[in-house]
This record gives structure tokens, C-alpha cells and sequence, in this order.
């Protein structure tokens, strides 16, 4: 654990007792901050307890003697409407951060040029953070990974010269990282997401752009109109790199062929390896997130002085990928079963339509987001079947309706039954049985890890299957 030396000896009050906010509060308790905790639930009040955490209830506390208050990301900071607590803080000017920002100040004091990479974008960062810790550790060094992805940050081991840290981060993580300043700022795409926390798609935009703004190199993917200009804005401020997975780039990192390529400003270009073949990188998204990996880890490595000679066909190859996100699970002879319960919208579910290009059996539904899935009807033509689940189930028929075969399954259980069944009978060279629901889980699961377990266990039971292992 990562000890929050930067707040010895001063007040601080922390609300939002879940992982990253326990972590918080301990990594401030042992570093000598004088700890404040609060959580409205009386379950992560007695979690802070087991583990020694003071509590006050910030409710009733006097805020004036807090130098600072450590927000957990899921706590509204401005809107639908700010938190109470962020209320509080206003009113007694207590700047308010998240537990990045405490790592950010410890590297700041104790390790200034410990190499940290930091990725966001609103689809494609847990995997482009996954990649990113592959190539580092398959070349011997070094890479703790968390933040969004995995471990809370502050649980990782300590800033040191050749320790990299590579860092998923929410858009509500920039919001509370004041003094962002990675070595490599990686900011792969923007669509509408989380407007409801941020009123606007432009104000979105801005606080991804933060990630890049104060980075040592910025990383930029360049494939949507919002990454376009964030580049342009940068570049004339500091170093910058652009990768695209749309159009070959001199200079930057281009997809071509399927191989990443690395060009100079004259057009000189290096081939760093292809994406045939590998299961766990298929997509045009996904060659998105590979450019993102491979530039990141090359121009830190060449930023720090350390040698760019990676074997990075065999790291690219080794990658085993992320659990629930496009994840080849197993086989029935020919058909094949893919796991990406972690699409939670249409845009994420595109991305998978768009990796298989026929005789998909789509197992979709759960609790709908706005706008359904209206923007995959160009895409149903890959679909042989569709199987409805949970609460979206009569909207997303009225979608399909004329466009493509559907049936009303109801449950996950009957769904994975049904699309099997009917792709063992399937004359094509690869049916696919995809778990893609553009849908968030709360109607039927707990979150989209306990939906993907759960298509896990029911496509283990099915007669003939061969299982592949779990990332």
C-alpha cells in the first residue's frame, strides 16, 4: 500500500467507503493524515471499523479544520446536483480530490519521474490498460495496473524509478485529480456517455482532455472529431503522438494491413506487429486499442531512455485479453461462444457486431440506456437471431421488429440454451453465440461481471462444450 505522507499531521475527511475509499483512508491513516470517514451505508461504516478507520459523521463535523476531501468517483461533484458533502466543502473552501490525486502527490514528493501512464476514452480503456501492463511485464518490468481496472491505486506498491504504473481512469477520476501530470497521457476516443454526471457531451470532452493537457507526452487517438482537436490544442503546449486505426499518419502509429506501424515525419515507418490471428484483438476497435498500448509503452520507454527493441509481436500475441469484454469462452465443434457482457451500451455492443461479420445468435437486453439500440440496426444484417432478455425486452423487439428474427427468452438461462441450440444447426463455417446486451445488469444481476459469471457457468454446462481457461 501506497502511505499518504503528503497530508502528516492535517484533517481529512473521506466519504465513500467502498474499495478506493477504504484504501484512501488507510493509505492516509498510515501516512499520518488525522482521518475523517463517512458512508451513508451502514455496511461500509462497519467495513471502515473491521479495518481500523475512524469515523465522523461528516453530517453534523466541523469542516473548517479539513485541509481536503476525498471523494469516491461514484459521488456526484456537479450534477445531476452536487453532493451534500461537496456542498459542505465549498462552503468552508476544502478542496475536494480523489484518491488519484493522493497518489499524484506522493509521486510528486517521493518519486517525480517514476514512469505513470494514464488512459481514458469512453470505450476500449480497460483494455488498452490490460495491454499496456502485457507489453511492459512480458518485457521483465516492472507494471502495476489499477485505478478503473482491478486494484484501487493506492493499494499498489510505491512510485519508484523503474516501476510503472499504469492507470485506468473514469472521466469522474480526472474530475478529482487536480494535478494530473502522467508521463504518458493516453486519450483514446469520446462519444456520448455519463451526460447525466456531466451535462453536456462538450464538458465531457473537456474533462477527458485533462488526462493529455498536463501529461509529460500526449497520446492521442485521432479517429473522432473530439480527439482531432484535443491534438491540435496540445500540440503547440508539448509533445504529443498521434495513432489512428482510420488512416495511415506520418508521424504517429497507424493500423495498416492489420500491422501497427510507426512512421517518422518523413514517412520513414517501422512495423511493430500484426493483429491476425488473435482472438483476444479482433476488431477494428480493438486495433484502436492496440495502436494506444504499443505507443504508449514505446514512446515512454524511449522518453525514459530505455531501449524501444521489444518483442512486440510475442507480447501482442500472449495477450490474453480482459474477462467479459469480447471473451472467447469456449466451443460447440464449429460454433463459437463470446462473452462480452461488459457492453453495457450500443456503442460497446458495435464493436463486437462489427468483429463478426455473419451468423451471430445475439443474446441482448437488461436494463436499457437511452437511445436503445437504434444505432445497430445498420448491423443487423450479421445477425441470424436474436434473443431478448430483462427489462428492454419489448423495446428492443419493437427495434427489431421486421429487420431480424428475435424471440422474447426472458432469462439468461433461456437464451444461452435457445442460441445454442439453433447455432449447432447452423451450415455456416463459424456461427457465434454473443453475449453482447447493450444493456446495464440491475434489472437481473448485480453488475455486468455476476451477468458475464453467470454466461460462463450456463455455457459450461452445455453438452459438448470444450471450456478455454479465464483470462
Amino acid at each position: 500500500m501506497i502511505r499518504a505522507t503528503s497530508f502528516k499531521g492535517k484533517s481529512v475527511a473521506v466519504f465513500g467507503l467502498g474499495a478506493s475509499g477504504l484504501a484512501a483512508a488507510e493509505a492516509l491513516r498510515d501516512g499520518g493524515a488525522i482521518v475523517a470517514a463517512w458512508d451513508d451505508g451502514v455496511a461500509a461504516r462497519e467495513a471502515a471499523i473491521a479495518r481500523d478507520i475512524p469515523l465522523t459523521d461528516l453530517s453534523v463535523a466541523d469542516w473548517a479544520g479539513y485541509a481536503a476531501l476525498v471523494l469516491a468517483p461514484g459521488v456526484p461533484l456537479t450534477h445531476p446536483l452536487p453532493h451534500w458533502t461537496v456542498k459542505r466543502a465549498r462552503e468552508n473552501a476544502v478542496e475536494i480530490i480523489g484518491d488519484i490525486e493522493i497518489f499524484a502527490r506522493e509521486r510528486a514528493l517521493h518519486a517525480p519521474g517514476a514512469p505513470f501512464i494514464a488512459i481514458t476514452g469512453t470505450n476500449g480503456k480497460s483494455t488498452t490498460t490490460a495491454l499496456i501492463t502485457h507489453i511492459l511485464r512480458h518485457a521483465g518490468l516492472d507494471a502495476q495496473m489499477g485505478g478503473n481496472i482491478g486494484r484501487p491505486i493506492l493499494t499498489l506498491d510505491a512510485p519508484e524509478p523503474r516501476r510503472f504504473h499504469v492507470i485506468e481512469m473514469s472521466s469522474f477520476q480526472i474530475d478529482l485529480t487536480p494535478t494530473l501530470a502522467p508521463t504518458i497521457g493516453v486519450m483514446l476516443n469520446v462519444t456520448a456517455d455519463h451526460l447525466d454526471r456531466h451535462g453536456t457531451i462538450d464538458d465531457y470532452a473537456a474533462i477527458k482532455e485533462r488526462i493529455v493537457a498536463g501529461a509529460d507526452i500526449a497520446a492521442v487517438g485521432i479517429d473522432d472529431d473530439f480527439g482531432l482537436a484535443m491534438l491540435r490544442r496540445r500540440v503547440p503546449a508539448g509533445p504529443a503522438i498521434a495513432f489512428s486505426a482510420e488512416k495511415s499518419l506520418a508521424p504517429g502509429y497507424s493500423l495498416l494491413d492489420n500491422t501497427i506501424v510507426c512512421a517518422n515525419r518523413e514517412g520513414l515507418a517501422v512495423k511493430l506487429g500484426s493483429l491476425d490471428g488473435i482472438p483476444t484483438l479482433r476488431g477494428r476497435h480493438n486495433g484502436q486499442n492496440a495502436l494506444a498500448a504499443v505507443a504508449a509503452v514505446r514512446e515512454c520507454l524511449n522518453a525514459l531512455g530505455h531501449s524501444t527493441d521489444l518483442d512486440w509481436q510475442g507480447a501482442l500475441s500472449s495477450f490474453p485479453g480482459l474477462s467479459h469484454r469480447m471473451e472467447e469462452i469456449g466451443r460447440i465443434g464449429k460454433v463459437l461462444f463470446v462473452n462480452d457482457s461488459k457492453a453495457t451500451n450500443a456503442d460497446s455492443t458495435e464493436k463486437a457486431l462489427l468483429s463478426f461479420p455473419r451468423d451471430v445468435y445475439w443474446i441482448l437486453g437488461g436494463k436499457p440506456k437511452a437511445g436503445g439500440i437504434e444505432s445497430l440496426v445498420p448491423y443487423l444484417e450479421r445477425i441470424t437471431k436474436a434473443y431478448l432478455i430483462g427489462e428492454a425486452a419489448d423495446e428492443f423487439a419493437a427495434t427489431l421488429q421486421g429487420k431480424v428474427p428475435f424471440v422474447r427468452s426472458g432469462t439468461l438461462d433461456e437464451a444461452v440454451w435457445a442460441a445454442s441450440h439453433e447455432a449447432q444447426l447452423s451450415d455456416g463455417a463459424e456461427p457465434v453465440v454473443l453475449l453482447s446486451p447493450a444493456c446495464a445488469s440491475y434489472d437481473q444481476f448485480r453488475n455486468f461481471e455476476v451477468r458475464g459469471e453467470s454466461f460462463r457457468g450456463l455455457v459450461a454446462s452445455l453438452p459438448g462444450i470444450v471450456m478455454r481457461a479465464a483470462p
